[in-house]
């Protein structure tokens, strides 16, 4: 659990700084990444 939240902290700090650079691409990349680690935190959350 540890890990994929600290995957998704990383993801969400790519996340605002492409969106502060104007990568519009890589900051739907980087939200697209987030999802990924939200949906895994949840299912283990519930197991």
């Amino acid at each position: 659990m540890k890990n994929v939240t600290k995957q998704y902290e990383l993801s969400s700090r790519k996340a605002k700084e492409f969106m502060k650079n104007g990568q519009i691409s890589q900051y739907f990349e980087a939200l697209l990444e987030m999802n990924k680690y939200k949906r895994l935190m949840v299912a283990i959350a519930a197991n």
